[in-house]
């Protein structure tokens, strides 16, 4: 998929079909609960939240779904111990789509990312 191909996270989580699309909707209202007054749009070809700055991205790959929340909040969660027995990066975290995806923890990320603006 390229930029191109969307514009707006509805279209973006029709790209894909079966147990993919179902984690990406969940996903999607996980965040929006979470951080509500948190605009949607499409940036860096992920769908993102966004007040004042870009809060949290989500995107979908092959074999994982991959959260974004960049490298404030990494070193946040890793130093606690919540992504422990997932793939991390200096900005992001993988959720193997073989294991359940854990959505409370998405939601305390987003919330963490929300207060982190606010302060």
């Amino acid at each position: 998929m390229t930029d191109a191909a969307y514009t707006t996270i509805d279209e973006y989580i029709a790209c894909y079909d079966g147990e993919v699309f179902q984690i990406l909707n969940k996903t999607r209202d996980t965040i929006r609960v979470a951080i509500p007054d948190a605009t949607e749009k499409i940036s860096w070809a992920m769908p993102t939240y966004y007040k004042k700055r870009n809060l949290i991205h989500f995107a979908a790959a092959k074999h994982h779904l991959g959260i974004y929340p960049g490298a404030e909040a990494m070193v946040h969660f890793v130093a606690n111990g919540a992504f422990d027995g997932y793939k991390t990066s200096k900005g992001a975290v993988q959720f193997p789509y073989c294991k359940p995806i854990p959505y409370e923890l998405i939601a305390e990320v987003a919330r963490w990312c929300h207060a982190s603006v606010e302060s």
